[in-house]
């Protein structure tokens, strides 16, 4: 994470927190279109109701408002992590075993003679700062999680049962806030009006 995400990140959990929920993942992207990317969750359920979507839309939109962290035009997203979300916090790994994720680190690791950085299999757990993982064709291998450069659940009918959501009304919405302090809601790859 870049000292500027990291930077909003700080502004951004206390928000999330207070509403209840967990905060997965800050990202900023895009070059001169820029998106705040905000995913949380209720960590009783590890997802997010539109509800809680829009009201911790708007919670956030305040405090940068207020705070004023990104020079020029953004858009800010929030949502919840979906089903193959990323893996972003140590014990993410923990919770999501036997699951199959595909791990990125940011530098490699020897393996049999070949240095790897890529890998895909079965999360096995936890041991220290280590991410156990049964990677599909070497076996059990141990990854620093610190050295983890991105981490993403594999969707699979296992998945898919394991993380059935509460309700499926408004499931495929996204909700927007631009930034002149408007909230939209659009369905994923629909144009915005």
């Amino acid at each position: 994470m870049t000292d500027g995400q990291e930077s909003l990140r700080q502004l951004i959990e206390p928000v999330v927190e207070t509403a209840g929920l967990s905060l997965v993942r800050v990202a900023l992207a895009g070059g001169r279109n820029l998106t705040l990317q905000v995913m949380a969750e209720d960590p009783a359920t590890g997802q997010l109701t539109l509800d809680q979507c829009a009201q911790l839309s708007r919670a956030i939109s305040a405090v940068l408002d207020s705070a004023d962290p990104i020079p020029g035009p953004y858009r800010l997203e929030v949502s919840s992590p979906g089903i193959d979300r990323p893996l972003t916090r140590l014990a993410d790994f923990g919770r999501f075993v036997p699951h199959l994720a595909r791990i990125e680190l940011g530098h490699g690791i020897a393996i049999g003679g070949a240095i790897r950085k890529r890998f895909q299999g079965a999360l096995a757990g936890l041991d220290g700062e280590e991410v156990l993982l049964d990677a599909e064709g070497i076996g059990r291998v141990r990854l620093p999680f610190p050295d983890i450069r991105s981490a993403k659940l594999l969707l699979t009918d296992a998945l898919i049962a394991a993380t059935a959501p509460l309700d499926m009304r408004d499931a495929d919405v996204v909700v927007e806030e631009t930034a002149d302090g408007r909230t939209t809601t659009r369905k994923p790859g629909q144009v915005r009006q």
